[in-house]
């Protein structure tokens, strides 16, 4: 089975504080509250949710554990990615870098420790491939000067429309075990594993829905821990059925403990 038509949905976290959480999801990355109850609080754009916080005082880290390594949130342009960039200079918050040839990045951690990604895409018609079809990526430096400089006059003022979440990426204990989840069960194409201790996998031609990677040697699956509690898979009817899905809403968890909470867009 080769799955198609897919979006990502919200990312779920078990959080130990979440109104601390959420003011960094709002004032450093520039999410707007959408829904709040009392365990729970809904972040994102005004189109879409991009994050839910599930508050569990009690839950503990476990850094031994397999889960999130990051998620990612897309950006609509380049502009739009610096005017974040200058946005979190500003807020003097470290970040990474990468420059990954189909796109540039900048990485930081929230206040629990979750690894995320802000990133922007090139046009796909500048993408690489290797001979057995494989998109080629690296990880170069970012030219973050003239970005900024496209950004000057672009004020952050939050994520902005056709803000997405682009990928999730996981630390699994086992490659095989995560390319029997995510290619063979769920249907996505292997699209680089050249990166030593890394598969990478998408649907309709990106460049990759799902990482995963072994370098952080996790030995354990994921339970109750704080970090990542589910992620979401967002599909049309005939994907839900070639997947096996019976209802609109259901889940599945692979071989580390990762839930995937599958959703029909048009149920």
């Amino acid at each position: 089975m080769k799955i198609e038509n897919i979006e990502l949905g919200p990312v779920t976290l078990r959080v130990r504080d979440i109104a601390q959480m959420t003011r960094f999801y709002v004032n450093v990355i520039g999410m707007s509250v959408l829904e709040e109850a009392e365990e729970w609080v809904t972040l994102g754009t005004k189109e879409r949710s991009l994050v839910i916080l599930h508050s569990v005082p009690q839950a503990k880290t476990n850094p031994r554990a397999a889960g999130l390594f990051h998620l990612a949130i897309l950006l609509p342009s380049r502009v739009e990615l610096g005017s974040i960039l200058a946005h979190l200079i500003e807020q003097r918050i470290e970040v990474g870098q990468g420059d990954h040839l189909v796109s540039e990045a900048f990485y930081l951690n929230d206040p629990e420790g979750n690894g995320i990604e802000l990133y922007a895409d090139r046009p796909r018609e500048q993408w690489s491939y290797e001979a057995n079809g494989h998109v080629k990526m690296a990880t170069e430096p970012v030219d973050y000067e003239s970005m900024l400089q496209e950004a000057s006059n672009r004020p952050f003022n939050g994520l902005p429309i056709g803000t997405i979440m682009g990928h999730v990426h996981f630390k699994v204990r086992s490659i095989e075990a995560a390319k029997r989840f995510y290619h063979e069960r769920l249907g996505f194409s292997i699209t680089t594993d050249s990166y030593p201790g890394a598969l990478f996998l998408a649907a309709d031609g990106y460049h990759h829905h799902i990482g995963t990677n072994v370098w952080a040697r996790s030995s354990e699956t994921l339970g109750a821990e704080a970090g990542i509690e589910a992620w979401t898979l967002l599909v049309n009817e005939e994907t839900n059925q070639a997947l096996g899905g019976t209802s609109s809403e259901w889940s599945l968890t692979d071989e580390d403990g990762i839930t995937v909470h599958i959703k029909r867009t048009d149920a």
